[in-house]
């Protein structure tokens, strides 16, 4: 690469790769999480998939080549934390000249507010084939019930 923006490689689309990852550092695009409510804005990783049902929240973090010891889940104050960090291939840029990266690498966090019925305390997390599924139980004093109607005596 180069040492100076001012003095270009010649190769116009590895400065343009460089001055896109400059800039991505400076202003942190790439790792900060997003918003409390995981509206995914563009270049979130991992992208998530929340969805609720009767019995339990689900989240899916769609986190290809992640190793899975390497996350981190916590709760605090009814909001999830995912963070790790997915390494990066060294061995792919020797001798080789990148004009594009476009598989994120490095650190990231997602933040993901759970609902006031969450039953953190029996959440489950396992990850396969690149998707890190999270269960979280809804209370059992939140769930529908049947009431039964009785005849007045």
């Amino acid at each position: 690469m180069f040492t100076s923006m001012l003095q270009p490689s010649g190769d116009l689309f590895a400065d343009i790769s460089q001055l896109q990852d400059r800039l991505d550092q400076v202003f942190g695009a790439r790792t900060q999480g997003s918003s409390i409510r995981a509206v995914n804005r563009a270049g979130a990783f991992p992208a998530l998939n929340v969805g609720t049902w009767a019995e339990a929240l689900e989240i899916y973090a769609f986190a290809p080549g992640i190793d899975p010891k390497s996350v981190q889940l916590s709760v605090e104050k009814g909001l999830l934390s995912i963070s790790g960090e997915r390494a990066g291939n060294d061995s792919e840029t020797t001798g080789v000249q990148i004009y594009a990266r476009e598989r994120f690498r490095g650190p990231f966090r997602r933040v993901v507010e759970l609902p006031d019925d969450a039953d953190t305390s029996r959440a489950e997390a396992s990850y396969k084939n690149g998707v890190l599924k999270i269960v979280v139980p809804k209370d059992e004093s939140s769930k529908p019930r049947q009431i039964t109607v009785g005849s007045a005596a």
